[in-house]
C-alpha cells in the first residue's frame, strides 16, 4: 500500500489527535483543538453509540482532563456524568487533552494491547457542543504502537504514510462516529461489488485462515444486495470496509454507512488445507459456524441501507447525550434478520434445506419465550434501552426479541403478499428506498406502501402482529410456499419450562412462566442437586440420586408422573416437588413443493 494524499482540506476548526499512548496500560491519548471556541465552551462525551441501543456510560474510561490557550491553563468544571466546560477568551485555539483506558474487546467501544488497537469516536472524541455540524479532522499517531501495525478505516484519508496512520477527514461529528478505526497486524483482502471496491481485515486470525473463500463468499452476499435495492444502479458509499477481529468466543457486529465492524470466533472462519472438504452450498449446515458468520456478515451490510439510511424518523438527528427511543427495531432490526439469511440462499451459499433449517430455530425461539405474550414487538423496539441489553433471569418471561419476532413478521409479510399475488416485501423495501430517498421513516410510511403494492390496507396485520402478542401464522403461511410444517417433541428443557448451565453441575438460569419447575416452586439460580421418589422394589423406602444433567433426571426418573427435586438456594436445601408435564411441540420445517419454495426463496414473485 502506498502513502495517500487527498485534494481535501488539510485542518479544520475542530481537530483531534488520537496517539497510542501505552499498549501496557490500554491508554489512548486524546488532543482536541477548537479554533474560535465559545466564551464558555462546552464538551461532551456521548453515552451510546448508534446501533446499540444502551446508554454505556463511555465517560466512565475518561481520565487526565486538561484544557489550555496557549501555555495557560484553564480551568475544567465537569456539570454531570459526561460533560464538561471551560471558560475562554472566545478567540486563542483551545486545547483539550485526555486519555482514554481500552479494554473492552467488542465493537462498540475501544480496545489497545500488545496485538490490536480498535477504537470508535464516541468512545475518545469529545463533542464540541454547538459545532456538531462541523467538519472535523483526525490525526491518528503511531505513538507506541509497533512498526508495522497497519490502519483502517472508513473516514476519507487527506494524508496518510504506506501503513494507514495519519490525517483523516470527517464532514461532521456525526460521521466521524460512523468510522471505527481498526490498527494492527491484521489480514487484509479486497474485491469488487458491482463494481464498487471493498476491503476486508482480519484480526486475530493464524496463517490458516482461507482468506480467498472469505472474500469470495463475502463479494456473493454484496453484489446479491446491491442487485436487491438497486438492480443494475449503484449503492450510496464509494467503498466499503469490514474489520473483523477473529476470537476465542465473541460474536457480533455493528453497522455503519460504509463499514463494519465484526467479531467472530476463530473456529467460525473458513480453513485452508481441509482435506475432503466440501465447500458447495449444500455442505453447508445451519448449525456451521461459518454459516452464522456469513449471516453475520450479511446482516451489517444489509444495514448499510436498512438503519443506516432508510432509519427510524427518532434517528433523524441523532441525540448522543440520552436514550433516543423508537417502536421500529421490529423493522429495522427484524427485517433486516429476515433478509441477512435469506440473501444467502439468493447468493448460492447455502440450500433450500439450510435454510429452512434457520427459520426453523427462529421460530422455535420465539415460541420458547413466554414474554411474546406479554409484551408486543413494537414494545420491546422502544423498552430495547432498558430490556434488550439488560438481560436477567427474568428476562424470556417479559420479553419478545424484536430481532427475531421481527424477521418472522417480515416473512409473515412477505409470504401473504406473494400469496395474494401482487407484490412482495422486495417491492416493498425497494419502494420505500426510493419514496423516502434512504431517510427518515415512520410506520405509517410502511403501511402506505404496503397498501399501495398490496392493493388493500394491511391495518389487521400490523395491529395483530408489531402491536398484539398473538402467535404469528407461520406454519399456515410456509405450507402455502412449499414448505413441510412438522411438530416434534420439544426438548426436555423446554417441556420442563427451564434453561439451564451443565457446566460442572446442574444450574438454573431461568425458569419460565407457566412450566413444570414454576409449578414445582423451582427459582433461577437454584442448583439441582439430585432427585427423589419412592422405591416400589424397597416398599416405599425414597431413593435418591445425585444429578448434573437434565438428560440424568430423564434417566432416572423413568415413567414416573411425578418426583421430587432436590436443590440448592442461598446455602440451604430445599425440596421441590415436580410433576412430570405432558410432552409439548417445537416446530420443525423440510423442503415440500420444491417449486414453490423456489419462487419464493430465489424471488421469483
Amino acid at each position: 500500500m502506498s502513502a495517500h494524499k487527498a485534494v481535501l482540506p488539510t485542518a479544520s476548526a475542530l481537530h483531534y489527535r488520537v496517539e497510542v499512548l501505552s499498549l501496557q496500560a490500554h491508554l489512548f491519548a486524546i488532543t482536541l483543538e477548537i479554533d474560535r471556541p465559545a466564551l464558555t465552551q462546552r464538551l461532551t462525551l456521548p453515552v451510546w453509540i448508534p446501533g446499540s441501543y444502551l446508554v454505556r456510560e463511555f465517560s466512565q474510561h475518561l481520565q487526565n482532563l486538561q484544557a489550555r490557550q496557549g501555555e495557560q491553563p484553564l480551568d475544567v468544571r465537569q456539570l454531570d456524568k459526561h460533560r464538561w466546560e471551560v471558560e475562554t477568551d472566545g478567540q486563542r485555539t483551545l486545547t483539550v487533552r485526555c486519555e482514554i483506558y481500552a479494554f473492552d474487546a467488542s465493537v462498540r467501544t475501544a480496545y489497545l494491547d500488545s496485538t490490536r488497537g480498535f477504537f470508535n469516536a464516541t468512545s475518545l472524541c469529545l463533542m464540541v457542543q454547538g459545532r456538531e455540524q462541523e467538519a472535523h479532522t483526525l490525526d491518528i499517531a503511531r505513538g507506541q504502537a509497533p512498526a508495522d501495525w497497519r490502519l483502517a478505516t472508513g473516514l476519507s484519508a487527506v494524508e496518510t504514510d504506506e501503513l494507514g496512520f495519519g490525517r483523516y477527514l470527517a464532514a461532521n461529528y456525526d460521521e466521524l462516529a460512523d468510522c471505527p478505526v481498526e490498527m494492527g497486524r491484521f489480514w487484509q483482502g479486497e474485491f469488487e461489488a458491482c463494481g464498487v471496491p471493498h476491503r476486508f481485515i482480519v484480526s486475530g486470525a493464524g496463517a490458516w485462515l482461507d482468506g480467498q473463500r472469505l472474500l469470495d463468499d463475502t463479494r456473493r452476499i454484496c453484489e446479491e444486495q446491491i442487485r436487491f435495492w438497486h438492480g443494475d444502479g449503484s449503492p450510496p458509499f464509494a467503498h466499503y470496509l469490514f474489520m473483523l477481529h477473529a476470537s476465542a468466543d465473541g460474536y457480533g457486529g455493528l453497522e455503519h454507512s460504509n463499514s463494519t465492524a465484526l467479531i467472530a470466533q476463530r473456529s467460525d472462519l473458513p480453513k485452508l488445507g481441509a482435506v475432503g472438504k466440501d465447500t458447495s452450498p449444500a455442505a453447508l449446515k445451519a448449525t456451521d459456524g461459518y454459516t452464522t458468520l456469513l449471516g453475520l456478515i450479511s446482516h451489517e451490510y444489509f444495514h448499510t441501507w436498512n438503519v443506516k439510511r432508510l432509519r427510524p424518523a427518532e434517528f433523524k438527528r441523532y441525540d448522543y447525550t440520552r436514550e433516543n427511543h423508537t417502536e421500529l427495531l421490529w423493522f429495522f432490526e427484524g427485517f433486516t434478520s429476515y433478509y441477512d439469511d435469506l440473501i444467502l440462499r439468493r447468493a448460492g451459499l447455502i440450500d433450500d434445506s439450510c435454510y429452512l433449517q434457520l427459520v426453523t430455530k427462529t421460530i422455535n425461539q420465539v415460541q420458547q419465550s413466554p414474554g411474546r405474550l406479554v409484551q408486543s414487538a413494537a414494545q420491546a423496539s422502544f423498552d430495547a434501552w432498558t430490556r434488550y441489553y439488560r438481560v436477567q433471569e427474568n428476562t424470556p418471561n417479559a420479553t419478545v426479541s424484536y430481532y427475531t419476532k421481527g424477521a418472522l413478521i417480515a416473512m409473515c409479510l412477505d409470504l401473504t403478499l406473494r400469496t395474494e399475488g401482487h407484490s412482495s416485501l422486495d417491492a416493498v423495501m425497494r419502494d420505500l428506498w426510493k419514496r423516502k430517498a434512504g431517510g427518515p421513516l415512520r410506520e405509517a410510511d410502511f403501511a402506505s406502501a404496503l397498501q399501495r403494492l398490496g392493493r388493500r390496507s394491511f391495518a389487521p396485520e400490523l395491529a395483530a402482529w408489531v402491536h398484539g402478542t398473538g402467535d404469528l401464522p407461520t406454519a399456515r403461511l410456509l405450507e402455502q410456499h412449499g414448505s413441510k410444517v412438522h411438530q416434534d417433541k420439544a426438548p426436555l428443557a423446554q417441556r420442563l419450562g427451564l434453561r439451564v448451565s451443565e457446566n460442572g453441575g446442574l444450574v438454573l438460569k431461568n425458569v419460565l412462566r407457566g412450566g413444570a419447575a414454576e409449578a414445582a416452586g423451582m427459582a433461577a439460580g437454584d442448583e439441582w442437586l439430585a432427585i427423589e421418589f419412592p422405591s416400589p422394589k424397597r416398599g416405599g423406602e425414597v431413593e435418591a440420586w445425585r444429578v448434573r444433567k437434565l438428560d440424568e433426571v430423564a434417566m432416572l426418573r423413568g415413567s414416573r408422573e411425578r418426583l421430587t427435586a432436590l436443590i440448592s438456594r442461598d446455602g440451604r436445601l430445599l425440596r421441590c416437588v415436580l410433576q412430570w408435564p405432558q410432552d409439548i411441540q417445537a416446530t420443525r420445517l423440510a423442503v415440500g413443493d420444491a417449486t414453490r419454495l423456489s419462487s419464493w426463496l430465489s424471488d421469483a414473485a
